[in-house]
């Protein structure tokens, strides 16, 4: 059970470094914007993979470059096909990765509460 976790595992990193070489060289579509690969979970039966991706830019530039990547997966997965050896290459769903989004909130909230409580801790008068 093991070695097929690690196997699935090793497919998701060669896949995540192969696709991102792909996508740099292959996609000409402007809108695709500066995407980053952060990780591919592939099923135990490798029939299909997660591709999750972050961009640069707002709302609007990451729903253009989930477009352009779903429209490409096909040619993608042909792609990968050729360059790994695998007996089928899995079917490739991209998702948008918010967790940077969620972090940079969570890290906003935490700078917003500690400066909140400085600003209570410094109206407080000190009693000796």
């Amino acid at each position: 059970m093991a070695r097929e976790f690690s196997r699935t595992r090793r497919v998701g990193e060669q896949m995540q470094r192969d696709l991102a070489e792909l996508i740099r060289s292959e996609i000409k579509d402007p809108r695709v914007g500066m995407v980053t690969l952060s990780g591919v979970e592939v099923s135990r039966d490798l029939a299909h993979a997660k591709v999750f991706f972050t961009v640069l830019g707002d709302a609007t530039q990451q729903h253009d470059s989930l477009a352009v990547l779903q429209r490409a997966a096909g040619f993608l997965r042909g792609r990968l096909g050729k360059q790994m050896t695998l007996r089928t290459v899995p079917e490739l769903h991209f998702l948008y990765d918010d967790t940077l989004d969620k972090g940079m909130r969570l890290d906003a909230l935490i700078d917003s509460a500690v400066a909140e409580d400085e600003a209570r801790h410094h109206d407080k008068p000190e009693s000796e």
